[in-house]
């Protein structure tokens, strides 16, 4: 029985997909300061939601998304600017909370659940870095001799997998400092530092849409 995939196809997806999860963009810098400003309890709820655009993304793959987005550009880009309106004002959050006497209260344990997940959700879902994905990186390791259907799984398994590990990875590393941010100094310096980090997100999102 011929296997989904083809075994050399697949190594060298593996390798591109590894670098394209590693490699800086809004989603990392969505993480890192994710771990930083609530702590490692959103680190997971973050990934998920994240993972769940991807989920979207992929499946929009399999349904003819590159001819989609020649044939409807605008509404790509309209859906980039509105992420990088959505995560910027994140980032303005983080800003404005480092100059008030609650600060803590942009630390509160009701961010840390479903916002997180939501937030994840909506920086994703608006990356033009996952667009890019799926419309010029997957569909080069995509053999026609194959069934199509089977292989979209196998690809969308994957990446999503490597995805998980690698925004994981880096929402714990900003995580791991989380636990200073009782102190007052330091709460306000990084609170500039996540806030700066999601603006930056913001930019990359809207330049590359």
């Amino acid at each position: 029985m011929m296997p989904p995939v083809d075994l050399a196809r697949y190594v060298a997806y593996v390798g591109v997909t590894i670098v394209m999860v590693a490699t800086p963009g809004p989603a990392i810098l969505f993480a890192i300061a994710t771990g930083a400003r609530r702590g490692h309890q959103a680190v997971i709820p973050a990934m998920v939601g994240m993972n769940l655009a991807n989920v979207i993304w992929l499946s929009a793959a399999g349904l003819g998304l590159s001819a989609l987005a020649l044939a409807f550009p605008v509404a790509f880009r309209a859906l980039a600017w509105l992420g990088a309106g959505y995560v910027a004002w994140l980032g303005l959050r983080a800003v404005l909370s480092a100059f008030r006497e609650d600060g803590d209260d942009a630390h509160a344990v009701q961010l840390k659940g479903r916002s997180a997940l939501r937030d994840g959700f909506m920086v994703q879902i608006s990356n033009p870095k996952a667009l890019l994905f799926t419309t010029v990186i997957l569909p080069p390791f995509i053999d026609p001799a194959r069934p199509i259907l089977g292989q979209i799984l196998v690809f969308a398994a994957t990446g999503i997998a490597l995805d998980m590990i690698s925004m994981t990875a880096y929402g714990y590393g900003g995580a791991a400092l989380a636990a200073r941010m009782t102190e007052p100094h330091f709460r306000r310096g990084f609170s500039l530092f996540t806030g700066a980090l999601l603006v930056i997100a913001a930019l990359l999102i809207a330049l590359r849409g």
